[in-house]
């Protein structure tokens, strides 16, 4: 019989499917019976009994029969170690090591019997207890044999023995599944105890790990076998103690001298690595790694201790670095490429997150200046303890690395990405490095933002102009029958296969056009546009970072505020105007050149020397010029808008100090508004801002001069604006009360309602209470929504003026239960009421809906 298993193999399946037949076989001879007394006959007159299903059983019979076994074995351990430490009886320990010496014999000779008999598992159980008598029986030897011997020394021995002992026992039983585990697993403690015996510390000790790794994996490269998964589990333990104690001893060497033997050692632990990288089956690429990251550390480590730490760790990079070449060695396997490569990325990374780390102090530090603008002091320079010139030149390095990575790595943005933001943090931050005048410096990161910003326009412009359109495929073939998914069909109309065409002829069959899938033609420029659209994004968030931070570091003087703030908006304007640009980056070119401009102008106010609130007018040329420009910003008139709507509300914001600033302010803001909403191509959504804007400048300026009148002021106002729109309702009947009415009513409502509140006397709630009371009727009988509404408001808030001093009153004649209690009662009537009052609501809606 030609069997490809080994025998010992094969007996464990024959075992496992004969425990399988057994459980089956039980569970249908249950089933059976069950079945046999439903169908018995039943006496005479008894009715039949309803079936009782069979209840489940909780565990198989394998598994209690495992639990057992496992118990046993742990009491016989028990059992075993009390008799051997402890005592038995008047037996001494020469005594209790002869009587193991047999148990031991047969418990291990035991399981051969067993096994025969097909108890597999009861074998295991003993087979275990019998290695565990081996280790007493050790013990025992020593006690009695050899007590003058260094415990250390007999421990290393012992171990060196049992793993020999158990590994031939495991060999010659190999149905047994436990002894060759506990042999490699025991193996692993001669070499680090016979080094701790000699007295062996530090770098000796880790040479006996290393030994140890290089043992096991000699015996999983050389006798692969199902036993080798628990020898590269022990090998990787000992190898990744070795190469964290030769990374420890190498970073703390003091001299090139003292660094030579930890990199000796790390040196092999890459190289025992990378044999078992190239060998293995499994894991490759992890060894691969930890292989090249030893190799990294021991090359690094030479030169570590001549150099400052910042440069130390540039050296670290510029020999990790080079492993990312391995991509391109097409005689390395797959895995072994793979793992170099991610080697020198993670330490390439490492360094990146350290520096762009130090940038972000630089970055932040900077905003001192805002402490005292305009002080021309020097800027503090880079902290003594810092990295210095180091951080830059790895930032180089790194970007200069992934964009060579761009080229191997075509499907991928995030190389491209990563040089993008780590080119500009190197040659931001290198002229702080460099300690130059704080013009050069200045100077220079303004040079490094225009590069950045003018890379986001090209860059995005050529990916766009690169990504193909999608353009429809011709849906059928010859014939006008469907083509499916991407075949053209041929000769007696068969299908020539999903995605191909079948030539029949010498030709394509049919005369229509075979149908093509968009993606295939469009595939190969997808990834090039979307890598450049990718870095271009990155380009514009440093562009952002770097130009915001120029900006605050131009605080410091004058000239250099004007200068650089002038050279920035020209620039976002530039680029707004840049038509090949996609439209979002010309909408944020063109949001920045509005903010720039705004920011003129208060550079501007500051230095005419003038009070913060006179710095607001100036602040208002900004959003009438994008007014006045309107339709002609094209694509970049909304954000621009929006922009200048923002300053708008900084310029109102700088004149609050100053109320009759504030009114020239806030009529200004209303012109403009006014302006944008009845040029041609008009914003009528300005029309509102201007009506508030208006009010509210007349509002700030009458109680800026402390007008006690506010309606000789404003009744002419309100004359003039009614006569408007009820000129406007005869000319255009579908106009609304609010265009019409509602801005000359409410500049005299409003004021004279606020000075209500404050008026001691009766005339004034009079005359106001009768001349809304007027306007509430004459909106209801026009049913006219603005009328209306403000009348009724103006009546309320007057009523309830009149009404306040005697409701204070009553309140404080009442008790003072009695408040909470009529508000309870409130509540109560309001819930009970609730679907009523929702409903009267929605009537009054609907009836004000309809008014125009």
């Amino acid at each position: 019989m030609d069997n490809p298993l080994p025998p010992a193999e094969e007996l464990v399946l024959i075992d496992r499917e004969l425990i399988q037949l057994d459980a089956r076989r039980h569970f249908l001879l249950s089933r059976r019976a069950w079945l046999l007394g439903a169908q018995a006959p039943h006496a005479w007159g008894a009715p039949a009994r309803p079936p009782v299903p069979a209840q489940g059983a909780e565990a198989s019979a394998p598994g209690a029969q495992n639990v057992l076994l496992v118990l046993g074995a742990v009491l016989l351990a028990v059992a075993a170690l009390a008799f051997t430490l402890v005592s038995w009886g008047s037996l001494g320990i020469a005594g209790r090591g002869a009587v193991l010496a047999v148990v031991t014999a047969a418990a291990l000779g035991a399981p051969v019997v067993l096994l025969r008999r097909g108890l597999r598992s009861t074998a295991e159980a003993v087979g275990a207890v019998g290695l565990l008598l081996t280790v007493l029986d050790a013990y025992a030897l020593y006690a009695v044999g050899m007590p003058e011997v260094d415990g250390t020394a007999y421990a290393a021995g012992a171990a060196a023995v049992l793993a020999a002992g158990w590994a031939g026992y495991g060999r010659s039983l190999p149905a047994l599944r436990i002894p060759v585990p506990a042999a490699l697993l025991t193996a692993q403690l001669p070499l680090p105890l016979a080094a701790l015996a000699a007295g062996a510390e530090g770098l000796d000790q880790a040479w006996a790990l290393l030994g140890t790794a290089a043992l096991d994996a000699g015996l999983v490269l050389l006798r692969p076998g199902r036993w080798s998964l628990w020898a590269g589990a022990a090998g990787s333990v000992a190898g990744g103690a070795a190469l964290l104690t030769g990374l420890v001893e190498s970073v703390t060497a003091e001299s090139t001298g003292a660094a030579l033997a930890p990199s000796a050692r790390l040196a092999a632990v890459a190289v025992l690595a990378l044999v078992v990288a190239w060998r293995a089956s499994g894991m490759r690429a992890a060894f691969a790694a930890a292989g090249a990251l030893a190799a990294v550390a021991a090359l690094g480590g030479l030169v570590r201790p001549e150099l400052s730490p910042p440069w130390a760790a540039v050296a670290y990079l510029v020999v990790a670095l080079p492993l990312l070449g391995a991509l391109r060695v097409s005689a390395l396997p797959e895995p072994v490429r793979r793992g170099l490569a991610l080697a020198g990325a993670g330490v390439a990374v490492l360094q990146a997150v350290t520096s762009v780390a130090w940038v972000a102090t630089v970055l932040v530090d900077r905003l001192r200046v805002l402490e005292e603008v305009w002080s021309v002091t020097t800027p503090a320079p880079a902290a003594a303890d810092g990295p210095g010139l180091a951080a830059p030149v790895s930032l180089l390095l790194t970007a200069g690395a992934a964009w060579w990575l761009v080229r191997v790595l075509p499907g991928r943005p995030e190389p491209g990405v990563a040089a993008v933001v780590l080119g500009w943090a190197a040659l931001f931050t290198a002229p702080v490095m460099l300690d130059a005048a704080p013009g050069a410096v200045l100077a220079a990161q303004l040079a490094v933002t225009l590069a950045a910003g003018l890379l986001t326009l090209r860059s995005t412009a050529a990916a766009f102009a690169d990504a193909p359109a999608k353009t429809p495929a011709p849906a059928t073939a010859a014939g006008g029958g469907p083509t499916g998914t991407g075949a053209a069909h041929v000769g007696d109309g068969n299908p020539a296969g999903t995605g191909s065409a079948a030539v029949g002829d010498g030709g394509l069959a049919g005369s229509g056009p075979a149908p093509v899938g968009a993606d295939s033609l469009t595939g190969s420029g997808a990834a090039p546009a979307a890598r450049r659209g990718f870095a271009g994004v990155a380009a514009g968030v440093c562009a952002l970072v770097g130009a915001l931070s120029v900006s605050v570091a131009a605080l410091d003087g004058r000239l250099a505020t004007f200068g650089v703030l002038g050279l920035l908006g020209a620039a976002c304007a530039a680029g707004a105007a840049y038509r090949p640009a996609p439209e979002w980056a010309r909408a944020g070119a063109a949001a920045l050149a509005v903010g720039y401009a705004a920011l003129l102008a208060v550079a501007l106010g500051a230095l005419l020397e003038r009070p913060v609130a006179w710095w607001a007018p100036p602040v208002l040329v900004v959003p009438a010029v994008v007014a006045a420009l309107g339709p002609r910003l094209g694509v970049v008139r909304v954000p621009a808008e929006v922009a200048a709507a923002a300053s708008g509300l900084l310029a109102v914001a700088l004149a609050t100090g100053d109320a009759p600033v504030l009114a020239l302010v806030l009529a200004l803001a209303g012109v403009v508004c006014a302006a944008a909403a009845v040029r041609p191509e008009r914003r009528s959504a300005a029309g509102w801002p201007a009506g508030v804007l208006f009010l509210a400048a007349t509002w700030v300026r009458l109680a800026a001069s402390e007008v006690t009148v506010p309606e000789a002021y404003t009744l002419p106002v309100t004359a003039a604006a009614l006569a408007v729109g009820f000129l406007r309702r005869r000319r255009d009947p579908l106009a609304g009360s609010w265009t019409a009415y509602g801005p000359g009513l409410a500049a005299t409502l409003l004021p004279s309602t606020l000075a209500v509140w404050g008026d001691p006397h009766w005339l004034r709630p009079l005359l106001l209470g009768t001349a809304a009371l007027g306007v509430t009727l004459a909106g209801a009988r026009g049913r006219l929504r603005a009328p209306l509404l403000l009348g009724g408001a103006t009546l309320t808030a007057v009523a309830l003026h009149e009404l306040t001093p005697y409701v204070i009153q009553v309140v404080d004649a009442l008790p003072r239960w009695l408040p909470p209690a009529l508000a309870g009662v409130l509540l109560l009537a309001v819930g009970a009421t609730y679907e009523k009052r929702l409903r009267d609501a929605r009537r009054l809606r609907e009836a004000i809906g309809r008014l125009r």
